[in-house]
């Protein structure tokens, strides 16, 4: 797929984001990437062998304060090929990065791993 309808895809899943919580993120980049390098493996705690989808970097609002400066954006980094590879047709690939971006969204609201993963499966279930 070329980056630019990739690049739509996930604006589009951003936007099946509930606009209740859009209208909450501030200061936040939503990137895509080709590949994760090895420093956003190892920040995301990827083991040897294993996929990196997306990546949250930043601060969580929830622990932020009103009386902080300036901050350089958060950003919500989502990786192309691995998507890719997953993907076993394009609307699977449309699941993927709908999954993916509202796991990371997820993430600058606060939410820890087994947080975003426990909502994932509540989710699935409704």
């Amino acid at each position: 797929m070329r980056q630019d309808e990739f690049d739509a895809m996930v604006a589009e899943a951003f936007t099946r984001i509930p606009a209740r919580f859009r209208r909450r993120m501030k200061n936040v980049a939503l990137m895509v990437e080709a590949e994760p390098t090895a420093g956003q493996l190892a920040r995301g705690r990827v083991p040897r062998g294993g996929t990196l989808l997306g990546l949250y970097e930043g601060r969580p609002l929830t622990q932020r304060s009103v009386f902080e400066p300036f901050a350089m954006p958060d950003r919500i980094v989502i990786f192309q090929g691995p998507h890719e590879r997953l993907a076993r047709s394009s609307a699977h690939l449309a699941q993927l990065v709908a999954d993916t971006v509202w796991h990371e969204v997820a993430h600058y609201f606060g939410m820890n791993e087994a947080q975003v993963r426990a909502a994932e499966r509540k989710r699935r279930a409704r």
